[in-house]
């Protein structure tokens, strides 16, 4: 049953801009409860199950070009909000980011994804393309009521965990630099993209990189946990150069393991690090239980997905 925000049987004002200025313009303009719908994927869930109530608008972000497409632009992708998984999934550019692509493949099933956008899925605050957002220490562009903002994914979430998230901001695009892809990106234009594969970083640093998520069923489910883990290996030491490690998944939000990727840059990079890497996870990762899992569960889990992904990384 879907429930109005406002009044018995009250449907919400429809607003389509077709520039920023307009939504700008817009959210002057009207007054009361308001509602940013890109797909409309998860939004229509909750609407449905009554976990949200309608608002009094809807603003749509479909027809706004600006804020649609993959770039190159300066030593960044960006990556704007209304992309939809599915031209995500398909961009030959975002193929050079595994961990991304892993992520947005893995997310519900094909016909979400030709509607659901990134955009949507980073503003749940739980979707499963985060943790991999987080490993490539992308930052997030904002439309608010001062203008144009710009936060890492790492602030925002830590902002958001303390409700200090506003409703009436609006993801513009994503920009993750161009440094985290898995070869040298040099440059783009409306035909194609072109890479290096001379100066390529994987013949400078070994990188080793893997996505994994636990869900309830093979595919199309939310996600019980999520995991992300970015490195790269100086091959005149064998120590790690560079290391991220994020979990996710469910309703919990996303976080980096800061101690564990202290652990990890304390010892040579090989497989025996596999089992610490488990064990160190545990340690530091905070979860919480539901009626789907319980919070040891989802943590043991983190701790075995991390320390397999490692171990197959130098075993593949």
């Amino acid at each position: 049953m879907v429930l109005p925000g406002y009044g018995s049987g009250a449907q919400p004002s429809v607003w389509q801009p077709d520039t920023l200025q307009e939504l700008q313009n817009i959210r002057e303009q009207i007054e009361g409860t308001r509602c940013y719908v890109a797909g409309g994927t998860l939004l229509r869930t909750q609407w449905e199950a009554a976990l949200k109530v309608l608002p009094e608008h809807l603003v749509s972000l479909a027809c706004i070009p600006e804020i649609n497409g993959i770039s190159i632009q300066g030593d960044e992708i960006v990556i704007g909000a209304m992309t939809r998984l599915r031209d995500c999934a398909a961009d030959p550019l975002l193929g050079k980011f595994p961990i991304l692509h892993q992520a947005i493949l893995a997310i519900a099933a094909p016909s979400v994804r030709n509607l659901a956008t990134i955009g949507g899925n980073i503003a749940s605050g739980i979707g499963d393309t985060l943790p991999a957002l987080l490993v490539y220490d992308a930052e997030l562009h904002w439309l608010t009521c001062r203008g144009m903002e710009t936060q890492h994914v790492a602030l925002w979430l830590e902002n958001g965990s303390d409700s200090k998230l506003n409703a009436d901001d609006v993801l513009i695009s994503i920009h993750i630099p161009s440094r985290n892809a898995a070869v040298n990106l040099t440059s783009y234009d409306s035909e194609q993209y072109t890479f290096d594969s001379e100066q390529s970083l994987s013949e400078r640093n070994h990188q080793i990189s893997f996505y994994r998520k636990l869900g309830r069923r093979e595919a199309f489910t939310a996600s019980l946990v999520t995991v992300a883990f970015h490195g790269e290996v100086n091959p005149d030491d064998g120590r790690w150069a560079r290391i991220a490690i994020a979990v996710g998944g469910g309703s919990g939000m996303a976080v980096r393991l800061t101690e564990t990727e202290q652990w990890l840059r304390s010892g040579k990079a090989d497989a025996s690090q596999a089992a610490g890497l488990a064990t160190q996870a545990v340690a530091e990762f905070v979860s919480y239980t539901d009626a789907f899992a319980s919070e040891s569960y989802r943590i043991q889990s983190a701790g075995n997905m991390l320390g397999a992904g490692l171990w197959q990384a130098f075993h593949p």
